[in-house]
Parts: structure tokens; C-alpha cells; sequence
């Protein structure tokens, strides 16, 4: 499971705005938040089994963000890697040629923000293929279908657009909402927007902040079994900019 929520083009201070969950199995291997030097201009973290990544920006330009979508079935291993459309769409390639049944049919069920070029597109498939443009405003995304009201999404939503009526200043400030442990409805499983557990539970929250005049940072916080704290990452960037 994996949770987050967006402001794209929502206040006039933050161009993006984004704080997300990335829920894992412990014994997953990935690695922190850095510049991919295969591909540049990215900033990411990386699955080291599937060698993709959940969410990353580029300096292009570019944010990307996925979710899988529950549907009570197991993955088909025999499908293509999640995490290498998000790869895809950072490195360039265009959102409405991903947005194709056959193309969106290669994948396990997800759901997918990508913005670039001053447009966002919202692509899934399931529980039927689609890709539509994303208007400016918050949004958020969890395991649902589309338009499916999933208590933890709804709940980090509604902190983030509180958040965005406020000051607004220090996108550090958002941690805090990543770190709500008050149990769900039973319909969400009963899950926290954080899951402190020794087995399954969130790997790191993420936050990422692009100011109107393109400068940006991405966070990200770590954690172990039972949520240990195991590190910090901080990094800025410039949209419009590729550093090779």
C-alpha cells in the first residue's frame, strides 16, 4: 500500500506540492533518494529487485508518482514492472502514448500521476484503461480504483489542502501529516497513513516542494521495522534544468 497526496498548481507560492507514504515489505531492498547517473536529470529512490522506482522528479521537468491498485488478486509476475513506467515517463516519454489499452494492458493494476511540460495526466488500468488530463487543484492517490473514496487518501487529502489554506511556508512541516498512526475504518484495512510494523509497514515518506520560479527540493525520510528512523536525504533541483 502507498499513499499520497498532491497540490499541482494549487497556491501561488508552490507551483507542486507532494507528501507521500511509500508502504513495502522490510526485506524489499531499495536504495535512498539520489541522482541516477544512468539517467539524467533524475532524482529518485530505487527498488534494487525490479530496478524501478515509485515516484522521482527530473530536472526536465518532470514528477511522476504510482500506486498499485488493490483488486484482491496477486501480481502477475509475467507482467512488466510498475516502477519502470514511472522510470519511462521521467526520462521523457510522452504520457499519451503510455495511455493506450495494449501499453496500459503490460502492467499490473496501478494508478499514476505524471506531469511534465506543464500539463498532469492521471493513467490507470484498472478497473478499465485511462488517461486524462489532471486539472490544476489537490489530488490524491491510494490503492482504490479511480474515484474510490479510500479513508487514508481522503484523510491525507483533506490535511494537505488544510495545510495549503495555511501559511504554506516549510514544506518540512508536512512530515507530521505523514506521520498520523490513528487507525482507519475497516474498510481501509483499519491502516494509519504510517504503518509501524516488523513485517509490512511505511518505508519512507517523501515530501517535494516546486517553488513558482522552478526551484525545488525533495526529502526523504527512512524507516525500518516497527518505524526505526534509519536516515534523512535532502536534495534540490531546478525544473527546466538537466544536469548530465
Amino acid at each position: 500500500m502507498c499513499v499520497v497526496a498532491l497540490g499541482w498548481q494549487a497556491h501561488p507560492r508552490w507551483r507542486l506540492i507532494v507528501a507521500g507514504n511509500r508502504d513495502e515489505f522490510h526485506e524489499r531492498p531499495s536504495a535512498a533518494i539520489s541522482r541516477w547517473g544512468d539517467v539524467p536529470g533524475v532524482i529518485a529512490g530505487r527498488d534494487l529487485r525490479s530496478g524501478g522506482t515509485w515516484m522521482g522528479v527530473s530536472e526536465a521537468g518532470r514528477f511522476v508518482v504510482v500506486t498499485n491498485v488493490r483488486t484482491g488478486l496477486d501480481p502477475n509476475p509475467a507482467l512488466q514492472s510498475r516502477g519502470a513506467l514511472v522510470t519511462g515517463l521521467l526520462a521523457g516519454d510522452d504520457p499519451q502514448a503510455v495511455a493506450t489499452p495494449d501499453a496500459l494492458a503490460r502492467f499490473n493494476p496501478f494508478s499514476l500521476i505524471s506531469i511534465g511540460a506543464g500539463a498532469a495526466w492521471h493513467l490507470s488500468n484498472h478497473p478499465a484503461p485511462i488517461g486524462r488530463v489532471v486539472p490544476s487543484g489537490i489530488h490524491a492517490l491510494s490503492n482504490g480504483a479511480i474515484g474510490q473514496s479510500w479513508p487514508r487518501k481522503d484523510r491525507l487529502e483533506a490535511a494537505l489542502a488544510h495545510w495549503l489554506a495555511g501559511d504554506a511556508i516549510d514544506p518540512q512541516t508536512l512530515f507530521p501529516l505523514l506521520m498520523d498512526e490513528a487507525a482507519g475504518p475497516e474498510e481501509d484495512g483499519g491502516a494509519p497513513i504510517f504503518i509501524r510494523d516488523g513485517h509490512y509497514g511505511t518505508r519512507c515518506s517523501t515530501v517535494l516542494a516546486v517553488g513558482a520560479d522552478g526551484q525545488g527540493q525533495i526529502i526523504e525520510r527512512r524507516f525500518g521495522p516497527e518505524g526505526m528512523m534509519l536516515g534523512e536525504t535532502a536534495l534540490r533541483f531546478s525544473w527546466g534544468e538537466v544536469k548530465a
